[in-house]
């Protein structure tokens, strides 16, 4: 995932977790905000309950892959991607499956409205 598709301030991620809708699953929790670009951009948060840093680095390592895979990097919105805890418990294909799920429920309310 390019760096450019990369929310890192602290003051967007709050904007868009405030400010947006909020979709959830038992592994992710998915912020969205339409975005004044024609790209989307995407942050990652992995808490402490996943583990310690080289844990979370990892889980957000795998989670970039997940979302290069299957987000469509061109609907112009800002996301937030919180990781649960539930993440652990599952493979590397449950949780890809599940973002997938939660990301098309998202993608495809906002193309109807």
């Amino acid at each position: 995932m390019k760096k450019q598709y990369r929310v890192k301030k602290n003051e967007e991620f709050e904007k868009i977790i405030t400010d947006g809708e909020k979709a959830v699953s038992r592994r992710f929790v998915l912020y969205h905000l339409p975005a004044a670009f024609d790209y989307d951009r995407i942050g990652i948060s992995a808490g402490r309950k996943l583990g310690n840093a080289v844990d979370r680095v990892r889980i957000r390592r795998q989670v970039r892959m997940m979302i290069q895979e299957i987000f469509d990097f061109h609907s112009g919105n800002d996301y937030i991607l919180i990781v649960r805890p539930g993440y652990l418990s599952g493979s590397f294909a449950d949780n890809k499956n599940d973002l997938s799920v939660l990301y098309k429920s998202v993608y495809n309310s906002k193309r109807t409205n």
